[in-house]
């Protein structure tokens, strides 16, 4: 089986250093009413989870400059793994809230598993958060949650990442 090209290209590109990583949590981890009530009325516009899906929610706190961040969306799940180099198809499809305007995210399927097919030590297992190949940087924006809707054995995680000093070619 073939790998597909590096997970980290097209994070390169854009020359970004991470600043903050955590899992998604559900609105109802938040133990701040106020906050509770905003995302709750803000997911009225995105659709109720398909059978055999779940909807995760990431609340993004406000920055002074949201247009130097991105968001990583990982999505994928832990499996026992050995000393080859793994990751699942699947497409992320970003769709549109009817009525709304506001753009949420779907994994449809969890594809199969990829693997090079180096020959591992006995003993090479172990537990591993293995993600999709693809892992798509989109905008932050802390006004409105990043609704993401994954198959319900289908963990979704998220990086945020802050842009660096602008920098001459020369």
């Amino acid at each position: 089986m073939k790998i597909l090209p590096s997970l980290f290209a097209g994070v390169a590109a854009l020359t970004l250093t991470a600043c903050a990583a955590a899992q998604a949590q559900s609105p109802a981890t938040d133990s701040t009413p106020s906050v509770q009530n905003s995302v709750t009325d803000a997911l009225k516009a995105f659709p109720a989870a398909a059978a055999g899906q779940t909807r995760h929610v990431i609340t993004l706190p406000a920055q002074t400059d949201e247009s130097a961040l991105k968001v990583e969306l990982i999505l994928g799940k832990t499996q026992t793994v050995d000393c080859n180099r793994q990751a699942f198809g699947g497409r992320l499809e970003t769709r549109t809230a009817e009525g709304w305007g506001y753009d949420y995210y779907v994994l449809p399927t969890l594809g199969n598993a990829a693997s090079t097919m180096m020959g591992c030590p006995p003993g090479s297992e172990r537990q591993a958060f293995v993600t999709t190949q693809e892992q798509p940087l989109i905008r932050y924006n802390s006004r409105l949650p990043v609704v993401v809707y994954a198959p319900s054995d289908v963990e979704v995680r998220y990086r945020v990442w802050r842009a660096g000093e602008t920098q001459t070619a020369r």
